[in-house]
């Protein structure tokens, strides 16, 4: 008699859920560094600069975070890190979309709040997409 073990696999995610999560971090980090040059230069256009990755970063995130509720919904157990996947790419997404209209107002009067909102940013996409590229195994392999 053979001892089998239900071993559950992650679904990798297809190329384009990948390409666009993974776009999602240069874009968010370039915003990040444009806010960085802006907050010591006082250069109008670096805040201009950090609005534009803003926005191209929330397009890649919002198409990713589709892809994740497709993944989520597929997943057997809903629970884990399909789960965990998705909530921190709302989470990017939503502090994301502050971070813009944070960046709507005028240059200076958004400079401590929105250095600090494309930091979280930042490190929330990151994270995000370390979960979501990493194929890991659960359960047991015999």
């Amino acid at each position: 008699m053979t001892d089998t073990a239900n071993t559950l696999y992650r679904r990798t995610p297809s190329p384009l859920h990948a390409t666009l999560l993974a776009g999602t971090v240069p874009l968010f980090l370039g915003a990040l560094l444009s806010d960085i040059a802006y907050f010591k230069t006082y250069e109008i256009q670096w805040s201009n600069f950090a609005s534009w990755l803003i926005a191209g970063g929330l397009v890649f995130c919002g198409l990713a975070l589709l892809f994740a509720l497709v993944n989520l919904i597929c997943a057997q157990p809903k629970t884990g890190r399909p789960l965990a996947y998705f909530l921190l790419l709302l989470l990017t997404w939503v502090l994301g979309l502050v971070n813009a209209f944070e960046h709507a107002k005028d240059a200076w009067a958004s400079m401590p709040s929105s250095l600090i909102m494309s930091v979280i940013v930042t490190l929330l996409t990151c994270v995000a997409t370390w979960i979501g590229l990493t194929n890991l195994r659960s359960g047991g392999a015999k």
